[in-house]
């Protein structure tokens, strides 16, 4: 009796330390959102978190804040009794409105489609998810999308599609892997699932150890159980029974400790099916008959659960128990009309307003993208047509521009014939008169105020420099030729302006590339040259000043000039 007492004043003692330990709204508002929120996320006590809960959403309502009050109404979603979370997610949604975005609407009936789900009141559950995902649709939150996505899967999951919902599951966990580690476990298990239900246990498990090794890294000890607990369902499936009954057990306190209605309902259908794949029918039974009565007070079920009442029914067969075969039978059409009515509206739910509207997105998607590649193959070809066509003009100046140079080049070759023939007739006494140039040109210009004595002199040496061809001579200037000629540079410019027709620099160029051309004409192996060898040849420079002054004179480039001396005496040797 004594002990019994000590045991009861400790009790009262740590009851009373917990109520005084806790404080008024009026004290808790004084704290700060950051402090409030701590308190909040760290406790799971709804009775102890109350006037932190009530100072956080009165503090936001004086401040006026709509954000910190969104906040609140959160927290009391997941912090309050289940009966109050209903209202305060509709309180939720009131405030979202008041927001405005897109982003707090979505969350805020996400939030509400979830509490419809943790109740299994999948209709509603599934309204609200659409809605929610009609606003996130509209945002740029990806992990608010990947968590209605998840939320979709899991729909999908409950009517039996799977594969589809595996492929849901698949990206969620791809998404979440970087983001969120509870999303990534969860997506894992979800993984698993699906598998376990398409009869690929094996992959079933490798899935439930890829949660189970993130749940461990993280010490995430709620989910270590749950993996337990879903992988004994799993060894179900692969006819290890003792291992299902051992895993389910161990996962079990921590369901029951959620208040996780659903999963000990599943629990208690496949530890009956487990024990009576082990021969021990009683204990089965018990369990079955547990199943039952979560169907009977909560009404939860789902089509694997349906199997459940199909074994009352022979089991009550096999007993004789008639009034106990009718009331499962009963039972049995009661769970098929809850799933034939939440498998017909829901199944109409996903296929026409969510999967649809994915296609649709999806349609316009590709739609979007093949304007764009329309657009950009326009560009691409208007901009391949400006190419070819800028090409083409570019060619046909080039082969104009050839044929040009082709025709000065036949000119040219045309007019040295010439004059080598004219060469041959002086030689053979048939000369012009030296006077001759001076008559010709004294008749349209005035000839320079020089002695004439002078300008003859001058111009016969002009002779012997350009037949002894000093003009090769590199840097050879004006001042360095009148030297030579001893004259002055002022003479012998005017001289060569008037008698020559240009000026020195000029003269001294034409002299250089006519040199240069008579050794191509007559010398076949300075066509192997570089341009810059025959420039140094002539005494240019460099190979720039050269191509200039060869360009000036006989409007062909040397490299031109050079490569249809080779073809005419290449054809011609071919010809012979």
């Amino acid at each position: 009796m004594r002990q019994g007492g000590t045991v009861l004043l400790f009790v009262f003692l740590l009851f009373c330390h917990k109520v005084l330990s806790q404080e008024s709204p009026d004290t808790a508002k004084k704290k700060s959102y950051e402090e409030l929120q701590q308190v909040i996320d760290n406790s799971y006590d709804t009775i102890y978190l109350k006037p932190y809960l009530n100072g956080y959403i009165q503090k936001a309502k004086k401040d006026n804040d709509p954000e910190k009050i969104y906040r609140a109404y959160q927290n009391y979603i997941y912090s309050s009794a289940a009966q109050l979370m209903l209202p305060y997610a509709d309180s939720l949604i009131s405030i979202a409105k008041k927001i405005g975005t897109n982003e707090k609407l979505g969350k805020a009936y996400e939030h509400k489609a979830t509490v419809y789900y943790t109740q299994k009141n999948y209709k509603e559950a599934m309204d609200n998810f659409l809605a929610a995902n009609e606003y996130a649709s509209k945002t740029t939150d990806e992990s608010l999308k990947h968590q209605i996505k998840y939320d979709i899967a899991n729909i999908k999951f409950y009517l039996g599609f799977y594969k589809e919902a595996l492929v849901l599951f698949e990206q969620c966990a791809a998404f979440f892997d970087k983001t969120a580690n509870r999303g990534y476990i969860n997506s894992m298990n979800s993984i698993a699932l699906c598998y376990n239900k398409m009869g690929k246990y094996d992959l079933c498990t490798v899935a439930n150890n890829k949660a189970l090794e993130r749940a461990i890294k993280t010490n995430d000890k709620s989910s270590i159980a749950y993996i337990s607990f879903y992988e004994g369902i799993n060894e179900y499936g692969k006819k290890n029974y003792a291992e299902a009954i051992k895993k389910i057990n161990a996962g079990l306190p921590e369901v029951n400790a959620n208040d996780d209605f659903a999963n000990e309902t599943v629990a208690a259908f496949y530890l009956g099916k487990s024990y009576r794949a082990l021969g021990n029918n009683e204990k089965a039974m018990a369990y079955f008959k547990k199943t039952d009565e979560a169907f009977r007070t909560k009404k939860y079920t789902r089509p694997d659960l349906r199997e459940n009442y199909e074994i009352l029914i022979n089991e009550a067969k096999k007993t004789g128990n008639i009034q106990m075969q009718l009331y499962y039978v009963d039972r049995l059409m009661e769970v098929d009309s809850v799933l034939n009515a939440n498998y017909k509206y829901l199944s109409g739910k996903v296929y026409k307003e969510y999967d649809t509207k994915a296609l649709i997105a999806e349609k316009k998607s590709i739609e979007d993208e093949l304007t764009n590649r329309k657009a950009l193959m326009v560009l691409l070809y208007s901009a391949v047509g400006l190419l070819v066509t800028a090409m083409l003009l570019l060619m046909y100046r080039y082969f104009k521009h050839q044929k040009k140079y082709k025709e000065r080049f036949e000119e040219l070759m045309a007019r040295l014939e010439h004059q080598q023939k004219k060469a041959v007739n002086i030689a053979d006494g048939i000369a012009v008169k030296p006077e001759a140039i001076a008559e010709t040109t004294a008749e349209t210009r005035q000839a320079p105020d020089i002695n004439p004595e002078v300008v003859k002199s001058v111009l016969a040496q002009l002779e012997k420099f350009e037949a002894k061809n000093k003009f090769l001579k590199k840097e050879l200037t004006l001042n360095d030729l009148a030297a030579v000629l001893n004259t002055n540079a002022n003479y012998l410019s005017k001289i060569i302006n008037y008698y020559k027709e240009k000026s020195f620099s000029n003269y001294l160029n034409d002299l250089r590339v006519d040199f240069i051309i008579e050794l191509l004409r007559n010398q076949p192996r300075y066509r192997n040259f570089t341009i810059k060898a025959l420039a140094e040849e002539a005494g240019f420079a460099n190979a720039q000043h050269f191509s200039k002054a060869f360009y000036a004179r006989t409007g062909l480039y040397p490299s031109f000039f050079v490569n249809e001396m080779v073809n005419v005496y290449t054809n011609a040797v071919v010809s012979e």
